[in-house]
């Protein structure tokens, strides 16, 4: 029997091999099971799904259980993102919520993400007992279930839009009249995924032009490894940006809560450099000012941003399941993580693509700088950081293995530099004089060995993940 195990944002197999609708229900029994016992159920609970292959089928799936456990469920009438989905979570004061996705995994994937009432990804202490339910609950086949069409006429489950308030929660957070006028060409990579027209449609109508690639829904994400907003899958795009005619490229994962940045040149930008972007902006231009929370993956720069505009930086754990409690815990201004994920006070403590994007179309205008030059401006104030990774599928036979060559490396110097701690706070970190650092991490989502460095040169990063590829006895 299939072991259902949640990782850093949610429960996501393989459909049809793990993710299947036996054991979506089983999921569902199990949660409805946790928000009866916890009180939550008896606000309602908020069910979204992506533009995924069944994903849809999967959510009514979800509904149906949760409404046959005496649970109302408003049921998102359309694909949509994630972070849309928490949002309505807020606005419409549920006890919860979940959404179908798989978020940047390959097309063959599918997966659930359980959202608490104040629109952040469940804690593990949540998950675990969700998860030790699960085997009961199969065993003795208690699932119980609502045809959707009988909940909604007894009243259990509702359809709605969640586009509209969603929107109207992105134009209060940015000004999107200033953008939509300033005549910028803007192009947008959706990847086949939920965020499609979204962007088109608040800034459609002025003088700014937004042309949109793969924004129709298409679940085999065809030209694509996954729908991840990275360089390797970005191709179509960067080729066209690098034509001419553009001021920026955006793009943002399956279902919208990471994105990507290219400038003007069609030359990729890191996640970890647009999150400083969004941070030298918000602190520089914008004037505002609170802390500053990072994962153990995300750059340095913040750090010392946090240091000159007098903010203090929080570190934490991979994912949001961390960041978003440490952000409302200090309501942080900005959270972030290496993968694209970024969070801005005052709407959800999670990661929102689209908003993102749109702060930094905000930063271009008011600015009047151009992705290029909005990064050399950050680097003349927190010096050049080069950053990349490289991600190591690996076989079952040999993960153990891997990880203990992993766990027992001591090296005493990577990249010329000189290793002068080193640390397992999430994953196994070796810190390097000069404030550099390189990691190796095991994915909690995905059969991966993920290895990141951050340097002073791109050679000295190239020399660092080769260095970790051979600590490991991992390759490519």
């Amino acid at each position: 029997m299939t072991e259902i195990r949640f990782g850093t944002d949610g429960w996501r197999a393989e459909i049809a091999e793990d993710f299947t609708f036996d054991n979506v229900r089983a999921v569902a029994q199990a949660t409805a099971e946790h928000l009866l016992g916890t009180g939550a159920a008896a606000r309602g609970i908020v069910v979204g799904y992506d533009t995924r292959f069944l994903s849809a089928s999967f959510a009514a799936a979800v509904a149906e259980v949760l409404a046959a456990n005496g649970i109302r469920v408003a049921l998102t009438a359309a694909a949509g993102p994630t972070p849309a989905l928490s949002h309505a979570v807020i606005e419409r004061s549920a006890g919860g919520g979940v959404m179908i996705t798989a978020s940047h995994n390959p097309a063959r994937w599918n997966g659930f993400k359980l959202k608490e009432s104040f629109g952040a990804s469940s804690p593990r202490d949540v998950t675990d007992a969700i998860e030790r339910a699960i085997p009961g609950i199969r065993a003795e086949g208690r699932v119980r279930r609502l045809a959707i069409g009988e909940a909604e006429a007894r009243g259990l489950a509702e359809r709605f839009d969640q586009r509209p308030t969603y929107l109207a929660a992105l134009r209060r957070l940015v000004d999107v009249e200033a953008i939509r006028s300033a005549g910028l060409n803007v192009l947008v990579d959706s990847m086949y995924g939920a965020a499609g027209g979204y962007v088109a449609e608040l800034l459609g109508g002025g003088a700014t032009r937004v042309e949109e690639l793969h924004g129709a829904r298409n679940p085999a994400f065809p030209g694509m490894r996954a729908p991840e907003p990275i360089a390797a899958n970005l191709g179509e795009q960067l080729a066209q940006l690098a034509q001419g005619g553009y001021d920026i490229g955006l793009s943002n994962d399956g279902d919208a809560d990471r994105l990507g940045l290219a400038d003007e040149h069609g030359v990729f930008i890191t996640q970890l450099q647009a999150f400083a972007l969004l941070a030298h902006y918000l602190l520089k231009v914008r004037g505002e000012r609170g802390p500053l929370v990072r994962s153990v993956t995300m750059t340095r720069m913040v750090d010392r941003l946090g240091e000159h505009y007098g903010c203090p930086v929080y570190e934490t754990p991979v994912g949001f399941v961390h960041l978003g409690p440490k952000m409302r815990e200090t309501d942080a201004l900005l959270a972030g993580e290496e993968s694209g994920g970024y969070a801005i006070r005052g709407h959800i403590p999670e990661r929102d693509g689209i908003l993102s994007g749109l702060l930094i179309l905000e930063a271009i205008v008011r600015t009047g700088q151009r992705p290029s030059e909005l990064l050399r401006a950050l680097y003349a104030e927190v010096g050049t950081h080069e950053y990349d990774r490289v991600d190591i599928t690996l076989r079952r036979d040999e993960r153990d293995a891997i990880r203990e060559r992993v766990a027992a490396a001591q090296p005493q110097e990577i990249a010329g530099l000189r290793v002068t701690g080193r640390d397992q706070l999430d994953g196994y970190r070796f810190q390097l004089e000069g404030g550099w650092w390189l990691l190796m991490r095991f994915s909690g989502t995905e059969p991966l060995l993920r290895i990141y460095a951050e340097m002073p040169t791109m050679d000295q990063v190239q020399a660092a993940l080769e260095a970790g590829q051979t600590m490991s006895g991992a390759t490519l």
